[in-house]
């Protein structure tokens, strides 16, 4: 029990604590009021606004009073339920690092609203909240269930919501891309932004965020219960199935208003609550209120960034600079947690259970052969121009007309290389991490290589663009080895644990894709060759990328399948790989600057492809059992065959128009999780 003096110091801060928030809240609102491009508007003229009378008002008082003072208000508004969501989702699944972003929320919800946008746009007018509701609570159910539900650590959470995200990006990529027209001006809603012209999203809004907290509010008891355990809690009379429930509904509630009206702005429900924790608030009446105000100051002071920079950088959207905020914070988070042994075993486990092999290796590497040689076949034949199977082998063998030899073998070979040996790279990263970190979720993606080395292509064609094409793949593995150097120098204080890995590379990561959302925005790039940029695509590569992109595979591979064994051994566990002689730390070094190389070299060509390192090594695994020497030659094969069938797929499916082949197998990868997480929950 807390004592009376401990109870009144616990108040005395909480007010303390109070007063400071609202006083820079209300600075940050007003510096907010004097910044913007439209005209340069000085403290006196803000004060001016306020008293002049409506009808006597100059053009900067409309500026101030109509377009500013909704956005510094939105961002109040919408910073504060962000918060209180994140409060709600952390108590109801006892996750530390739950939010609306890494549990999937903001992800589903920003889906359904452009699924709605372009399927039923008539219902959509306006806000669409309803449809954001509806999308925040399918994702957030699915990542709960497939995680594990009560049973699922922080880990599992993070990775289920952080792959669960991914997927339903991939989905709003594609339809964003295959319904340009329809879905003009959404890019930048779609990385988080408070910009308004009028009062009519505060007015959409308002009711429903205060709705919304003040039913939080009246559940704080509840919730201080629900920390208790459900057994407690029923013991003193909590009905705790509805409880829950409504403490879910409501959490989506705040976040899907949030979503409909200023994107999916992610981190803000995250950092609050661990704020207000810090100087020692633990009952959820103080907790919320203060966590609101938190909010709120976070998502403005972020607004009052973007509003300095936009003078300079031109547009930044919101999303990008908490993101900016909150990722160095998670690190910081996780780091405290590992300290504290909050978030699993100390070991991180082995995930690999009971799967011994399934086919010889002879026949299964057979047979996916045949698969590939097929699937470079039909890229080589089909597409807006189709060859007979004769004529492609006249093409190949030396003959053919000069249409089709030019056809074939100077746009679809090397296109249908690129492909093929960007699969593979791709593939045996994700083999890689997926053995140093032990869960089939690690790829390149979710560990942070794919978007570090993203942002570092992306930075070299802006900022340089004079260079040759050939340094593309240095400042990719440049900003993919930066990426690895983060996540390796952080996890290190903790001893390179695999869920240390795992959470710092989400973090990470969420911080490279800031970085190259505001490249994409100050480069001013066409919606469509962003977003096919930031998919992955295939399109118009030639020879110049094969020979750019060969090397690393070809010599990389085998030097990963050398370390296969050392890799067998860290899957027994720290303890017990240790305890047989191997050098764990350096083994993950070693294996980490090669899957960071692979990764890389794949991204500066393709862009940032997501999927082929989770599902291919997985598909290998269950083909071939856990042994990294038979699954090597398995994954790169897989991971080739893969990318090569959503390069000529995306061709074909709705020729003339093209998919990029990183949204095919993003499609793919979607159902493919669902399907991968269940397997795990029935294994344990």
């Amino acid at each position: 029990m807390q004592t009376g003096p401990f109870r009144f110091v616990q108040a005395w801060r909480g007010t303390l604590f109070c007063f400071v928030m609202l006083l820079l809240l209300a600075t940050i609102a007003l510096l907010q009021l004097t910044q913007g491009r439209a005209a340069s508007v000085g403290f006196f003229t803000v004060f001016e606004a306020w008293t002049t009378p409506a009808a006597e008002r100059e053009l900067a008082h409309h500026i101030v009073l109509g377009i500013r003072l909704p956005r510094a208000v939105l961002g109040m508004l919408t910073g504060g339920a962000l918060a209180v969501s994140g409060v709600l989702l952390q108590t109801l699944t006892r996750n530390p690092i739950a939010s609306g972003g890494t549990l999937g929320i903001n992800a589903g919800a920003h889906m359904a609203v452009i699924a709605g946008t372009i399927f039923f746009p008539a219902a959509t007018a306006g806000y669409s909240l309803p449809l954001a509701a509806a999308g925040g609570l399918g994702a957030a159910l699915f990542v709960y269930a497939a995680a594990g539900g009560m049973k699922a650590t922080p880990v599992r959470m993070a990775l289920a919501g952080m792959a669960t995200a991914l997927a339903m990006g991939a989905v709003t990529g594609a339809l964003q891309l295959l319904y340009e027209n329809e879905t003009t001006g959404l890019f930048l809603w779609g990385s988080g932004t408070l910009i308004q012209i009028d009062w009519s999203g505060v007015r959409f809004v308002w009711p429903w965020i205060a709705a919304g907290t003040m039913a939080a509010f009246l559940m704080a008891r509840p919730l201080d219960l629900l920390l208790l355990g459900e057994e407690t809690g029923r013991s003193l009379g909590q009905r705790i199935g509805i409880t829950r429930l409504l403490v879910l509904l409501t959490a989506i509630g705040l976040a899907a208003a949030s979503v409909s009206v200023v994107g999916p702005i992610g981190f803000v429900g995250l950092i609050a609550p661990h704020l207000i924790r810090l100087i020692g608030v633990r009952r959820h009446r103080s907790l919320l209120l203060l966590s609101f105000l938190a909010g709120a100051v976070i998502l403005s002071g972020s607004d009052l960034v973007v509003l300095v920079l936009e003078s300079r950088f031109g547009l930044v959207p919101v999303g990008a600079i908490t993101a900016l905020i909150g990722g160095p914070l998670l690190i910081w988070l996780i780091l405290r947690m590992g300290r504290s042994r909050t978030m699993g075993g100390e070991n991180g486990g082995t995930v690999y259970r009971g799967a011994g092999q399934r086919l010889s290796l002879p026949v299964a590497s057979s047979v996916i052969a045949v698969l590939l040689i097929a699937a470079m076949g039909a890229g080589l034949a089909l597409g807006s121009l189709r060859f007979p199977l004769d004529e492609l082998f006249a093409v190949l063998t030396g003959d053919g007309s000069k249409l089709a030899r030019t056809i074939i073998l100077e746009q679809r070979l090397p296109r249908t290389l690129v492909a093929a040996l960007a699969g593979a790279a791709l593939a045996v990263s994700g083999l890689l991490l997926q053995g140093i970190v032990r869960n089939p979720l690690a790829d390149p993606s979710i560990v942070g290589i794919t978007s570090g080395a993203g942002m570092g292509a992306l930075l070299l064609l802006i900022a340089w663009p004079q260079l040759p094409v050939g340094w593309i793949p240095a400042a990719a593995f440049a900003g993919g080895l930066l990426a690895a150097a983060i996540v390796y120098l952080f996890a290190l204080r903790n001893k390179l644990q695999p869920i240390t890995l795992a959470l710092i590379g989400i973090a990470v990561s969420a911080c490279g894709s800031a970085f190259i959302q505001m490249l994409v925005v100050k480069a001013q790039l066409r919606v469509a060759a962003a977003l096919a940029w930031l998919a992955g695509s295939t399109y118009a590569r030639g020879w110049s990328e094969v020979a750019l992109l060969a090397a690393w595979p070809i010599i990389l591979i085998p030097l990963g399948w050398l370390l296969a064994r050392r890799l067998d051994l860290l899957a027994l566990g720290d303890i017990s790989s240790v305890g047989l002689g191997l050098r764990i730390t350096r083994t993950r070094l070693q294996v980490m600057m090669i899957a960071v190389a692979l990764a890389s070299a794949a991204v500066a060509i393709v862009g940032t492809v997501g999927f082929v390192g989770l599902m291919a090594p997985h598909a290998a695994r269950l083909i071939a059992g856990n042994r990294h020497r038979s699954l090597f030659p398995l994954a790169a094969m897989l991971g080739a065959l893969l990318l090569v069938s959503a390069d000529w797929f995306g061709r074909i499916a709705l020729a003339p128009k093209e998919i990029p082949s990183g949204l095919v197998v993003a499609l793919l990868g979607a159902p493919y999780l669902l399907w991968l997480m269940r397997e795990r929950r029935s294994k344990g």
